[in-house]
């Protein structure tokens, strides 16, 4: 099978990658936002798991910034969760290691924060080889400012921006099918 462009996602080819999506950090959100973006990462996590498409979870400090929140992790069946003190992702070195392994090369990211962990992340993963994708209406900083500059950074660097439909609807492909009926009731 050829490899994929980067700008075409596959699920056989894709890793969805949740960044810190945890309680203390999601308390300093905006809760509109935050509401907008937990939506759309469970309209992720749950395509995953119907596609096949592997899941990892990160989560920063727990100690200090708590567990992923509820209404995220009940919905990551199951993904492997790494727990981390670097802000990139890419600094757990089992994390990275189950990456280069898994033989996927596109990541799909969203979480918190976007110009800190998921910046810092997409960066490092671009470095590593990998195609990335990351999820604008999945992602979120603090100030709005902050994650409108890291989307731009990201994507200057070589990361594409896209939409939880869009991934969506790249990974499942065609309509008609059972799994898509599931998909599209999702994201109505």
């Amino acid at each position: 099978m050829p490899t994929p462009d980067r700008f075409r996602l596959q699920a056989d080819h894709s890793i969805l990658l949740v960044v810190d999506v945890q309680e203390r950090l999601s308390a300093a959100m905006d809760q509109d936002g935050l509401q907008r973006a937990v939506k759309h990462i469970g309209i992720l996590l749950e395509s995953a798991h119907a596609l096949s498409v592997p899941v990892i979870v990160t989560e920063q400090y727990v100690k200090g910034l708590g567990p992923t929140v509820a209404a995220v992790k009940e919905k990551t069946g199951n993904a492997t969760f790494f727990e981390k003190i670097s802000f990139s992702c890419c600094g757990n070195a089992g994390l990275l290691a189950q990456l280069r392994q898994s033989g996927r090369t596109q990541i799909v990211v969203c979480g918190m924060e976007t110009h800190v962990c998921v910046q810092q992340t997409v960066l490092d993963l671009l470095q590593e080889g990998f195609v990335v994708h990351v999820v604008k209406d999945a992602v979120m900083s603090r100030a709005p400012a902050n994650r409108d500059t890291a989307i731009e950074a990201m994507t200057l660097a070589g990361a594409v921006p896209t939409s939880t439909e869009s991934v969506v609807f790249q990974w499942l492909k065609v309509a008609g099918t059972d799994v898509f009926k599931q998909m599209s009731k999702l994201v109505k």
